[in-house]
């Protein structure tokens, strides 16, 4: 039976052929089984292409195990990971330090920023986790970059607003995102690439006299399907805006839960993503619960205060659940 392999599968090998770090191979290969056609023809090349992927999964925790830790990693903490990507001294570092408590080396000079560097943002009653990394260029962008972009649940593509170059800057960084498969505009189940809902153009240095100007000729001839967001490390200029819109790109909802008869705890929400059920929610509090529980009351986004409703109640940001045993 012949393959009959599309075009979107041709392009995804012909990525495959040029990537090479041991995470682009991984990336092209998840992408060709994700648009692979799934037929009898193709059973055996799915075959391989697990296999395949197998090894290179085994190849790269062989070397996680063996050699040092790659520098360029960064464990996930908080509500969601923000990754921050942009060209040399378009604000990243000043913006970290102006929305958490990280201290991150800011100079006027270019490429002060040498590793990914943490911090944590405030949102309401949650933290998320924003990741600043070494700048790229047209020609240079560091080896282990791709890695950190990857693993983001969201990501930044910060501009200089002030800057004559600031469109090149945008469509500089958004087609290596594109060019590498970091972000799509459709992800398959198996993907690990980023949908461009989860993008934000944060659009720095507003304060600048000219950026407005700037910020429009972004708008008009930058990607029509990524938002830009004006803001200012210095004057705090749309950072609160921002914070909103970060939230919005991780997709999550924030669940509250109380005791029967008890105050519910409103200090420490559970993180789920969007689209969770009370089962979902059962499960991350222990994995016994779902086989315990026996009644369940929700109060916020349910008809009436503390109604009663079924573990596949789908559940909203906000809502307050009492789980009874």
């Amino acid at each position: 039976m012949p393959a009959n392999l599309t075009p979107l599968y041709y392009k995804a090998e012909e990525n495959f052929k040029k990537a090479v770090t041991v995470s682009e191979k991984i990336a092209a290969l998840e992408e060709m089984l994700a648009v692979i056609p799934k037929h009898k023809g193709t059973e055996k090349m799915q075959a391989d292409l697990k296999k395949r992927l197998s090894k290179l999964k085994e190849e790269g925790q062989r070397k996680a195990k063996t050699g040092r830790k790659d520098p360029f990693w960064v464990e996930k903490q908080g509500a969601g990971q923000v990754v921050l990507l942009g060209f040399p001294n378009t604000g990243k570092s000043s913006l970290l330090a102006a929305v958490t408590r990280a201290r991150p080396k800011v100079a006027e000079y270019p490429f002060s920023t040498t590793l990914p560097m943490t911090g944590m943002m405030a949102y309401q009653d949650i933290l998320i986790q924003l990741v600043d990394t070494p700048p790229i260029t047209g020609e240079l962008v560091p080896d282990g970059l791709p890695g950190t972009l990857r693993n983001a649940d969201a990501l930044l593509i910060l501009v200089d607003a002030g800057s004559d170059d600031c469109l090149e800057q945008l469509l500089t960084c958004y087609g290596y995102l594109k060019e590498k498969k970091i972000i799509a505009d459709d992800v398959s189940s198996g993907m690990r690439a980023i949908p461009l809902d989860r993008c934000l153009v944060l659009a720095t240095k507003a304060e600048v006299e000219g950026s407005a100007e700037h910020i429009q000729i972004m708008n008009e001839l930058g990607p029509a399907d990524l938002e830009i967001i004006p803001v200012s490390a210095e004057t705090g200029i749309g950072l609160e805006l921002m914070r909103v819109k970060v939230f919005e790109l991780l997709k999550v909802i924030r669940v509250y839960t109380k005791m029967p008869g008890k105050a519910p705890d409103m200090k420490t929400p559970f993180i789920l993503k969007k689209g969770s059920n009370i089962l979902d929610l059962a499960e991350s509090i222990h994995r016994d619960l779902p086989q315990l529980m026996k009644n369940v009351r929700v109060w916020g986004s349910a008809r009436y205060e503390g109604q009663s409703v079924n573990r596949d109640y789908h559940l909203h940001d906000k809502d307050i659940v009492e789980i009874n045993r």
